[in-house]
């Protein structure tokens, strides 16, 4: 159940966010190695609660080698407000061929006009949500 954490923001329930997160076709997946932090737009499909997006051989799918912790970050808005989730995780390129051809079936497929062999899961430690109500600042914002 979502609790309103001051008049402009709600902080959403895990069930209300995974439905946001089933609404939007394309996020933002951040990955770091050492102390370089790499932001990349992925189109991705939710299979249960998880995130399962595909992938080529590049800066993407090596980082994830490198470091499997990620956090994926999808958003939307409109004139009135909008929301923010954030899964943190972990990313795991799927070898087993009993999942992927499980996975094969989801309706996801290439962003890009590109050939895309890779599928990588996101399994969540935890989700985060907010909304968001747009509004004019308050005047006591310096106190």
């Amino acid at each position: 159940m979502a609790y309103v954490e001051n008049d402009a923001i709600t902080v959403l329930s895990d069930e209300e966010s995974w439905e946001l997160l089933a609404q939007q076709p394309i996020g933002r997946l951040a990955t770091t190695i050492g102390d370089d932090i790499e932001m990349f737009p992925v189109n991705y499909v939710l299979d249960g609660q998880t995130v399962v997006f595909r992938t080529a051989q590049g800066s993407k799918l090596f980082e994830l080698t490198v470091n499997s912790r990620v956090a994926f970050e999808v958003d939307s808005y409109e004139d009135e407000g909008g929301w923010s989730i954030v899964v943190h995780g972990d990313a795991e390129v799927l070898q087993d061929v009993n999942e992927i051809a499980a996975v094969e079936q989801l309706p996801l497929r290439p962003w890009v006009a590109t050939i895309k062999t890779t599928y990588v899961r996101i399994r969540p430690h935890y989700v985060s949500g907010r909304r968001f109500r747009f509004g004019e600042e308050p005047e006591s914002w310096h106190l």
